[in-house]
Parts: C-alpha cells; structure tokens; sequence
C-alpha cells in the first residue's frame, strides 16, 4: 500500500510541476499584462493544490495518519485558491488603472495623474468620452471583446 500511496504523491507532484512548468512557459510567451496574469490560474488552481497533496501523500506514508496534517493541507489548498484569485484581481486592477499595454493597445492610466491620467481631463470631458469613445484627449480603439 505505501508503495502505490509514494506513486500516487510522485505522480500528482509531477503533474503539479508540469501545470507550473507550462504557464511559467505561457506567461512569457504573452504579450500584455492581464494575459500574463490569467495564464497564472492553472499554476494556481491545479499546479500547487497538487503538490501540496503530494506532499500529504508523502508524509502519510512516513508518518501514517494523522489529523494535523490533513487539517493543515485542506486549510492550505483552501488559502491558495483563495488568495490566488484575489491577488490575481490585484494585480489586473493595478495594471489596468496604471495604464498597461494591454491587448496590444495602451490603456490610459485611470488615476488622477495630470501628465498620464484622467487628472487634466474635466467631468464634462469624462463624460463625452464615456458616451462617444472620444474627446480632445483621447480616443478609444482596440479589441472590445
């Protein structure tokens, strides 16, 4: 039994690394920034809750049974998914209010800044650009979907 338990923690290890290995493999071949932030999800989500596993797995066999152990790897599978998807959004909202090259077009920085935001821009300019896609500083263009 613990011989087929080690395979099993080997194998999920090794499929955790591939799913790590390929979006690390992904992230560069992208070309802005919130595509490089989505390629990060199967790393997240199935990469590292399958090592974390593995590793369960392994200490299983050396140990055998024990609560602590078990709590601690669905509390820490659990903290990943989570905090992955929140840092994810982080990271897309701060790249997208700091005006990244994005779908190979700039998005204009969101923020108060008069030199590269919406800082020189007044209410009635915001609003016509928001209705139109364009005003004296701006125009919008690029993919919709």
């Amino acid at each position: 039994m613990d011989a087929v338990l080690q395979a099993i923690a080997g194998a999920l290890a090794i499929i955790g690394a591939l799913f790590m290995l390929t979006s690390a493999v992904a992230m560069l071949r992208q070309s802005d920034a919130l595509t490089r932030i989505n390629v990060l999800s199967p790393a997240t989500g199935m990469g590292l809750p399958l090592i974390v596993i593995a590793a369960w797995l392994d200490k299983l066999v050396d140990r055998g049974f024990e609560w602590m152990p078990l709590v601690q790897t669905i509390i820490t599978i659990a903290a990943l998914l989570v905090v992955s998807s929140v840092a994810s959004n982080t990271l897309a909202r701060a790249a997208y209010l700091s005006g990244a090259v994005l779908d190979g077009w700039f998005a204009p920085s969101l923020r108060q800044d008069p030199n590269t935001g919406l800082g020189r821009w007044s209410e009635d300019e915001i609003v016509q650009f928001l209705k139109t896609g364009r005003n004296r500083h701006a125009v919008v263009f690029g993919s919709m979907t």
